[in-house]
């Protein structure tokens, strides 16, 4: 239930689309390993647990908390870590039409149906994964500005190179 009851059609619209931009603004800065900014969309107390498909020793620098990262400075590292580890990532995420709903005027969830691909160099061989699953998200407004305060990942499927999990590092 949409609960956002304080907001007319054209604030809930705006809304909308700042969390749109919001979202694919992450996942811009994740592609371009723009580190420096990945954490600007995130609240101070914001909660990742989006690598809960990866076994224990993927879980994208979790760094022993299992599936579990929280604070946009960890959420940056364990991101940075994955992607830029021994042997680097280059990845493409793309979302697709997300729902959104609000349940209050500052706060909203999204579903949004996902894909990635990501590639690396495993010595002379090219590794690759291709995912496609759903990003359930969080967001809360904060002096003005929507952010992203929570985030998981379901996979459907993955296809992946034979040697995927001996990335190097891993």
């Amino acid at each position: 239930m949409d609960k956002g009851n304080g907001m007319d059609d054209l604030e809930r619209l705006v809304a909308i689309e700042e969390i749109k931009q919001l979202s694919a603004r992450r996942v811009r800065y994740m592609d371009l390993k723009q580190w420096d900014r990945y954490g600007s969309v995130h609240t101070e107390d914001a909660v990742s647990e989006a690598y809960g498909n990866a076994s224990p020793g993927r879980q994208g620098g979790a760094r022993g908390e299992g599936n579990k990262v929280v604070g946009p400075t960890a959420l940056t590292a364990a991101i940075r870590d994955l992607m830029d580890g021994p042997a680097p990532i280059t990845s493409c995420h793309h979302l697709h039409q997300p729902e959104i709903e609000f349940t209050s005027d500052t706060s909203a969830t999204a579903i949004w149906p996902m894909e990635d691909h990501l590639w690396w160099q495993n010595g002379e061989t090219r590794e690759y994964l291709h995912g496609y699953g759903h990003y359930h998200e969080q967001y809360r407004k904060v002096d003005g500005t929507w952010l992203i305060c929570y985030r998981t990942l379901t996979r459907l499927t993955l296809d992946m190179s034979p040697n995927f999990p001996d990335r190097p590092g891993n």
